[in-house]
């Protein structure tokens, strides 16, 4: 089922209703149903396979928790099971394309068919929640769930079963097995933080794939200003797809009186590639940060083993998003990237410019802005090879990119016709992104949701009935409907 959906529109009135109305002890059932439901709709068999990760998981963890002299051989066996499921259905193709490759390049004859498995939804989400959990409870941080069928309402959990949040455990299972009371300022916030999710997707996102897609589908007949302007796009198409999604699935937890923690902050005003690390797909980069990269030593080691923890952790998180090497040197980009900050933060961080220190160097103006650019210069860049169909044409777009562009005129004419804009499209699109950037500012110091609640009952409803006239008059009126992009990960 999708939050787009005009099922999704009747499934959650009916189930929001129900679940308040019946006594807090049997909620977690009701849950429980919902979750099997909505993962069912896109597809009954897959069901299996989260019931069967569901269970080794929840019995590791069990067993880890009664026999602690073996916990490590229970921690170790389940997370092998469970990559491996993913590995199977996510990488099987990838793994024999790839040796195949290699061997041809001995000469050696090994070209298996390829298995052209379909991918499971949501596999790649629900199996790092699994594992966090297991671990958790080899730690000592929360204690094992006794119930199977609880513990599964956690891993099921639909609002963020298919594209996120990855939620903790420790998080999570306290407020399935303890509800909490109707919180009508709660549920206000969900609705708000739902409705701005559906505007970042359904009329920024989806304008903007109108313009993204015909270029990166046939980027050989591209080049210059039209490949750099497409980049660009696509760096805010998919921020508010993938936001827009986290959005709804955030609201839609609150809704039902559950808290999830936040999955974006204004990434694109990140100073660094670190700090934009820190404010983007949260979920996943602290998961990394706590399940790999602090195992590995984190920053506690010496700079080169360091830095090799930083590549280590960015290559798995670029081959977790998809198996094709344009997303592992994706995940290298931001590694070199960190890498890069490092060295210059420890070589250049202590000098004084023009009698000013680091500190008051960072709190100027032309710093940040200037800092800001080139962070988001550089996450534009490593989202070209993200985007683009396969490696080769993601070496194309770098490539390619300076091309035409001592020509500034003709270049932006060029990509003006390339990709069918004319001066009110454009202003249309300015418009858009000068609007999401704006509610980012915004929420930079401040919770966006929290302040539109403090604004006048006229003000908030003028503001919630705009939005959504415009909303349903632009997607019914010729409007893109295209899946989530997340949804192939």
């Amino acid at each position: 089922m999708v939050f787009t959906s005009i099922t999704f529109a009747f499934f959650l009135p009916v189930l929001f209703i129900l679940y308040w109305a019946i006594p807090k002890k049997t909620r977690w059932i009701v849950l429980l149903a919902a979750n099997i439901i909505f993962y069912m709709y896109g597809g009954a068999l897959f069901i299996l396979l989260m019931l069967a990760i569901a269970l080794v998981t929840w019995w590791c963890a069990r067993r880890i928790e009664l026999s602690p002299d073996r916990k490590k051989a229970y921690l170790v066996s389940s997370v092998i099971v469970v990559l491996g499921m993913l590995g199977f259905f996510k990488y099987a193709d990838f793994a024999i394309g790839t040796v195949s490759s290699i061997c041809g390049l001995f000469s050696l004859s090994f070209s298996p068919a390829a298995l052209r498995l379909a991918l499971p939804l949501g596999i790649s989400f629900y199996s790092f929640a699994a594992i966090g959990y297991v671990a958790d409870v080899y730690k000592g941080r929360i204690p094992a769930q006794s119930s199977y069928f609880r513990y599964l309402a956690f891993v099921s959990f639909f609002p963020s079963v298919l594209s996120g949040p990855i939620n903790r455990a420790g998080d999570i299972m306290p407020q399935i097995d303890e509800p909490a009371d109707f919180d009508y300022d709660l549920a206000a916030a969900g609705l708000r933080q739902m409705l701005w999710g559906f505007f970042k997707k359904l009329i920024i996102a989806d304008t903007l794939t109108l313009y993204v897609d015909p270029i990166f589908d046939n980027v050989r007949f591209y080049f210059g200003m039209t490949l750099i302007v497409s980049t660009i796009l696509y760096t805010f198409q998919i921020y508010c797809d993938f936001s827009g999604y986290s959005d709804i699935a955030i609201g839609t937890a609150k809704l039902l009186g559950i808290r999830l923690k936040d999955n974006f902050k204004s990434p694109y005003y990140s100073r660094s590639v670190k700090e934009f690390w820190s404010r983007w797909h949260i979920s996943l980069s602290t998961w990394f940060r706590d399940y790999v990269y602090i195992p590995l030593g984190g920053s506690r080691a010496s700079n080169g083993r360091h830095n090799l923890n930083i590549m280590l952790t960015m290559l798995l998180s670029g081959l977790w998003h998809g198996a094709d090497w344009s997303f592992v040197i994706w995940g290298g980009l931001h590694g070199v990237y960190q890498v890069a900050e490092d060295f210059c933060h420890r070589h250049f961080s202590k000098k004084e410019y023009r009698g000013m220190k680091e500190r008051d160097i960072k709190r100027s103006v032309p710093w940040n802005i200037g800092h800001g650019i080139l962070t988001f210069a550089m996450v534009s860049f490593a989202w070209s090879f993200f985007r683009a169909n396969n490696t080769a044409d993601a070496l194309y777009i770098a490539s390619h990119m300076h091309r035409g562009l001592g020509h500034i005129a003709g270049s932006y004419i060029m990509m003006l016709n390339n990709m069918h804009l004319d001066g009110l499209k454009l202003t249309y699109l300015i418009v858009l992104i000068v609007i999401l950037m704006a509610v980012d500012f915004a929420g930079l110091k401040r919770d966006i949701y929290g302040l539109f609640g403090k604004l006048p009952m006229w003000g908030r409803w003028l503001i919630y009935t705009g939005l959504t006239v415009f909303v349903i008059v632009i997607t019914l009126n010729g409007g893109v409907h295209q899946e989530f992009i997340y949804f192939q990960f």
